[in-house]
């Protein structure tokens, strides 16, 4: 792991360009998980196959992510699954890429969009009558949503020093005394220190996570509540 991190200042830069998100990805991994590594993303000829296989060209941004870390399953589906390129479909005028860990949702962009090279995102919810599923507007740019699902896999990465704890009324705000992150995904706001990284998930729940098991005790010392590990 490297040792210094300016979270929030690079998390600015990459939030502001698509060269700096991808160089945050990668020192981000590095710092709280382990380093990009060449053979951790798929191969041209893949992506490309599964250009020729739907018909259509990926926007630039979604290559990006598939040759730099598409094969990195801690960094992109501990919990929600990026697809791999084989998987890639399209569903009712948009190209899915991100399923919801129990089908509950798609993520996708749409067939009208792929001609931008970072385009917005859209979500559609598996809903029991199917009739009024709809592709909604979901992040505003494909690679802003790359950084978010990076760094809430790597929190909710089974091994390590993560932790989860359900928030109510009162509890609601708790997290104020750690500093707050710029945005980085929608319904979800972000916390740090030196060593802790915290995702608050619309004000219900916090999932955490660690550089060192002593870094983990002080927050749940600082945030008390029912944890779930602790």
């Amino acid at each position: 792991m490297t040792e210094t991190f300016d979270l929030h200042t690079r998390l600015s830069e990459a939030l502001a360009s698509r060269a700096e998100a991808w160089r945050f990805v990668a020192d981000f991994a590095a710092h709280w998980q382990q380093p990009l590594r060449p053979g951790d993303g798929w191969s041209e000829a893949e992506v490309e196959a599964a250009e020729r296989r739907l018909g259509l060209v990926l926007p630039a941004a979604l290559r990006e992510a598939y040759l730099l870390l598409g094969r990195r399953t801690d960094l992109t589906s501990n919990h929600d699954t990026l697809l791999e390129p084989d998987e890639l479909r399209v569903l009712d005028g948009a190209l899915v890429y991100r399923m919801e860990n129990q089908g509950a949702a798609s993520w996708g962009i749409l067939l009208a969009d792929l001609d931008n090279e970072d385009p917005g995102t859209v979500i559609r919810p598996d809903l029991a009558d199917k009739s009024q599923e709809r592709w909604e507007a979901w992040e505003s740019g494909l690679t802003g949503a790359c950084v978010e699902m990076v760094m809430a896999e790597v929190v909710l990465f089974a091994g390590g020093f993560t932790d989860f704890l359900e928030l109510d009324a009162e509890e609601a705000g708790v997290v104020g005394q750690f500093r707050e992150l710029p945005s980085a995904g929608r319904d979800v706001r972000w916390f740090a220190d030196a060593d802790v990284l915290i995702r608050e998930v619309d004000g219900f729940c916090l999932n955490v996570r660690a550089r060192t098991e002593e870094a983990l005790d002080r927050l749940r010392e600082s945030v008390p509540g029912d944890w779930l590990e602790g």
